[in-house]
């Protein structure tokens, strides 16, 4: 169980298939929308870019942006 911290953002080091927390926290912020994401409801993130992401559609509008930002096909 997740110890809750008193509405502080953590911070985390995320891979591939869980993440590390190098500040204690309630929460993180999506990368894409700025939401509050309760640590017990993290799901998707991206080890590459070290962001977190409130929603898998979020996830996907983030890697495409990131494709196209370095000439990539999307």
């Amino acid at each position: 169980m997740l110890m809750s911290h008193g509405k502080r953002p953590a911070r985390l080091h995320y891979l591939p298939y869980s993440f590390r927390v190098l500040s204690p926290g309630d929460h993180v912020t999506c990368a894409v929308s700025g939401q509050a994401i309760p640590l017990e409801e993290l799901r998707y993130w991206s080890v590459a870019r070290q962001e977190a992401y409130a929603s898998a559609a979020l996830s996907v509008e983030a890697e495409l942006a990131d494709r196209a930002k370095r000439g990539l096909p999307v």
